[in-house]
C-alpha cells in the first residue's frame, strides 16, 4: 500500500512539473490575422505616441527592444535601416521597450533618453511602463517584430517574429523576414512566411 502511494505521489509531481512547463512555455497574445488594439505610451521625447497619431500610416513595424540585450543591440543599425526605408512608404517603425528597469536597470527611461539620442533613432522609442502592451501581443524576446497593416477592419497583425535570420552578421543575412513582409504587404500581394521564431534576451517582467 506504501509502495502505490509513493508510486502515485510521484506521478502526481510529474504531472504538476508538465503542467508547469507547458504554462511556463505556451505564449498567448495576438496571431496572425488579429486586430491589434492602440496604445498609449511615453516616447524618448516625453510626449504620449498612439497608433492613432499616424493619419497616414499604411501600417506599422512594433518592434519589442531594449537598451541592454545583445540581440536588441546587434539589430539596432537594421532597426534604423527599417525605418528609413519603410517610413516614407508608410510604415513607420514604432520601437516598445517591454522591461522592468527594477530587473533591468540599463533599461530605464532615462537611459533610454540616452540610447535614443547616442545613436540617432529615426522612430519613437516608447516605455511599457505597466508592462501591459508586450503581453497583448505576445512578445517574449527583445527584439521581436509584429507588422500590422492599417485596414478599415482596424489594424491587422500580417507578420510576427523575427527580422532576418542572422542576428551576428547583417552581411550574411540570406532571408529579410522584415522587408519581405511589407514589400508583399504594400503590394497587395501575399506574404508568404508570415512567423518566424524570435532570436533575442527574454522580456524581464
Amino acid at each position: 500500500m506504501k509502495t502505490i502511494r509513493i508510486i502515485g505521489f510521484v506521478l502526481l509531481l510529474m504531472g504538476l512539473a508538465s503542467f508547469s512547463e507547458t504554462w511556463e512555455t505556451t505564449d498567448a497574445g495576438y496571431e496572425i490575422g488579429d486586430v491589434a488594439r492602440d496604445f498609449s505610451l511615453k516616447n524618448v521625447d516625453g510626449k504620449m505616441v498612439s497608433l492613432s497619431d499616424y493619419n497616414d500610416a499604411k501600417g506599422y513595424l512594433i518592434i519589442f527592444t531594449c537598451n541592454t540585450c545583445p540581440y536588441a543591440i546587434k539589430y539596432e543599425d537594421r532597426i534604423i535601416d527599417l525605418d528609413k526605408k519603410y517610413k516614407p512608404l508608410g510604415v513607420p517603425v514604432i520601437a516598445i521597450n517591454p522591461n522592468n528597469p527594477s530587473l533591468s536597470p540599463g533599461d530605464n527611461f532615462a537611459k533610454m533618453q540616452v540610447r535614443a539620442e547616442n545613436k540617432g533613432f529615426t522612430f519613437p522609442y516608447l516605455l511599457d511602463e505597466s508592462q501591459e502592451v508586450f503581453p497583448q501581443y505576445g512578445a517574449t524576446r527583445t527584439p521581436h517584430v509584429y507588422l500590422l497593416d492599417k485596414t478599415e477592419q482596424g489594424n491587422v497583425v500580417r507578420y510576427i517574429g523575427a527580422i532576418d535570420d542572422n542576428y551576428q552578421d547583417a552581411s550574411k543575412v540570406k532571408e529579410k523576414f522584415v522587408d519581405n513582409a511589407v514589400d508583399a504587404m504594400l503590394a497587395g500581394k501575399e506574404i508568404q512566411v508570415t512567423q518566424t521564431r524570435a532570436i533575442g534576451c527574454r522580456i524581464k517582467v
